[in-house]
Order: structure tokens, then C-alpha cells, then sequence
């Protein structure tokens, strides 16, 4: 039977760690507005490039785009070449299975295309770490941030953006798929796998065919091809940005969450070690009084 002196230290020590994850809940409450804040703001920018490049894309014929270095950004390419896996984990645990979900994704795509040449660009320490334990696969970390979170800014897509370009236009890349979480609400975390380059064929004019496109109400100068292949760059940053973004809520939400669940747990731990020490207490007193009774009676006779 634990003593009454181990109890207490058990209690203080629950305690302690209670008052952790509750700092770490309120600090991830703060920092959470502010980060979908953020996402309202770039959703709407990323829709809406993604909808112009697409009027562009639609107006131009293969002749227009020849030579001006977007063309290959749409075609298919080396079929059978290196792959190329963009990962956005967190940079630090304590978030429930933020992380777990995430690497679980991972490995299955890397299952999924094992045997191929692999190159890796890695956001967050968990998922660099996560691929430097990995053996038996040719994969490559060409590219690697960490530390950018939960300070996000539009710099680091950029930078992420520009490795991303010169991998894919250096090598021989047949595509490039992201894997990250997309913030839903506080309670939901999406796993999105998908393609980033070559990029997506538009086809729109289908789904507005009532709308009189907005482009009839321009002239372009230089030229469409050539405003296309300057918004392109533009364009993958941007939605770069909006995934570090999505990740970065998703991750603040994810750990406020787990930091309110171990506080209820260390409050339920708590309570149920204070009525251990009572019950321990009152054995051990019930034990002194009867040592005393039967002292005093041992005396009287």
C-alpha cells in the first residue's frame, strides 16, 4: 500500500503537469484566433487567383503558349521519374494525432510508390525526423524548414515555393503531391493528398456558362501568355501560403484540444488520489486508535 508521503508527492506532481497543459491550452486558444484570421483572409486570394489563371489558361492556344516555359508546367512529364513529396507536419508533440495522422499518410504513400526514386521537401521537424528514420527507400530530402511555425508568413512560402520550382524544373520530376492537415473547425482536421505540379487543367467555362468572362472586359499588356507565366510563381505561393496556414490552425486547434483533455485528465487524476490519501489517512487513524484501545485495555487488566 502506497504511503501517505508517496500520495502526496503524486498529487503535487499531477498538479504541476496541470498547470503545463493548461498554459499550453490557453496560449494555443490566443495564437488560434489570429491564425484563422489569417486563413479568411488568404482563402479568398488563393480562390480567386486559382480562378484567373484559369480564364487565362482557357483563352490561350497551344501556339500562345509555346516558349514561354508555362506549357511544361501543365504537360506531363517523365513518366517513371523521381517523385517529388511535399510534407507539412508541426515542428513540435503535445498535439493529440496531429502528427500521427500525418506520418500514417505519408508512409502510405510512400508504400504505395515504393521501388520509385523519391525526393522529399519537408516542413515541421516531426516530419523531417520522421523521414530520416526511414530505410530501405531511395529517397532524397532535397529541401527541409523548420521552425517557421506558429509564425507563418508569406516568406516562407516563397522560399518554399522557389525550392519547390527549381527542384521540379532541375530534375527530372514526373509530379510533385502535398501531404498536410486542412483546418475544418476546432473539433476537425483533414489529411489532404494531393497534386501540385503539373498543375491542373481549368475548365470552367462549363460551370459559368452564363457569365460573360471578365477577361472580355480587358486588353491584356504585354499579353495574356506572358501575364499567365508571371501569376503562375505568384500563384503556387500563394497557394503554399494558404497550406502553411491551413496546417498551422489545424495544429493550434489540434493541441488545444489535447491539452484540454489531459487537463481534465490530471483534474480526474487529482481527485482521485486526494480521496486515496483520505481513505489512507483515516486507515491509518483508525489504526492508531485502535492500537490506543487496545493499549488502555491491556493496561486495565
Amino acid at each position: 500500500m502506497a504511503s501517505l508521503r508517496d500520495i502526496k508527492k503524486n498529487i503535487a506532481s499531477v498538479k504541476s503537469i496541470k498547470q503545463i497543459t493548461y498554459a499550453m491550452k490557453m496560449v494555443a486558444a490566443a495564437r488560434i484566433k489570429r491564425a484563422q484570421s489569417a486563413i479568411l483572409a488568404s482563402r479568398p486570394f488563393a480562390q480567386q487567383m486559382d480562378r484567373l489563371i484559369g480564364d487565362l489558361y482557357n483563352e490561350l492556344g497551344e501556339e500562345d503558349l509555346a516558349g514561354t516555359g508555362v506549357k511544361e508546367l501543365y504537360e506531363e512529364r517523365h513518366p517513371g521519374g523521381t517523385l517529388c513529396l511535399l510534407l507539412v507536419t508541426a515542428d513540435k508533440g503535445l498535439c493529440g494525432s496531429f502528427n500521427t495522422n500525418l506520418l500514417k499518410a505519408a508512409a502510405a504513400w510512400l508504400k504505395e510508390n515504393r521501388g520509385r526514386k523519391i525526393c522529399a521537401v519537408v516542413v515541421g521537424r516531426k516530419g523531417r525526423d520522421f523521414l530520416h528514420r526511414l530505410k530501405g527507400l531511395d529517397l532524397e530530402i532535397a529541401h527541409e524548414m523548420v521552425g517557421v511555425f506558429p509564425k507563418v508568413g508569406y516568406v516562407h512560402a516563397q522560399l518554399l515555393s522557389d525550392a519547390i520550382m527549381k527542384i521540379y524544373k532541375e530534375r527530372p520530376v514526373e509530379s510533385v503531391t502535398f501531404i498536410y492537415n486542412e483546418f475544418k473547425s476546432m473539433m476537425t482536421q483533414n489529411i489532404v493528398n494531393g497534386r501540385l505540379l503539373p498543375l491542373k487543367r481549368h475548365i470552367i467555362e462549363e460551370e459559368r456558362n452564363d457569365e460573360k468572362r471578365t477577361s472580355d472586359f480587358f486588353s491584356f499588356e504585354p499579353g495574356k501568355a506572358a501575364l499567365l507565366g508571371e501569376l503562375i510563381p505568384r500563384h503556387i505561393g500563394a497557394q503554399l501560403y494558404r497550406t502553411l496556414l491551413e496546417s498551422q490552425a489545424a495544429e493550434l486547434a489540434a493541441r488545444m484540444n489535447a491539452m484540454e483533455s489531459a487537463s481534465k485528465n490530471a483534474t480526474e487524476l487529482i481527485d482521485g488520489l486526494t480521496l486515496k490519501m483520505n481513505k489512507t489517512r483515516q486507515a491509518m487513524i483508525t489504526t492508531e486508535l485502535n492500537e490506543i484501545v487496545s493499549g488502555s485495555e491491556a493496561l486495565n487488566n
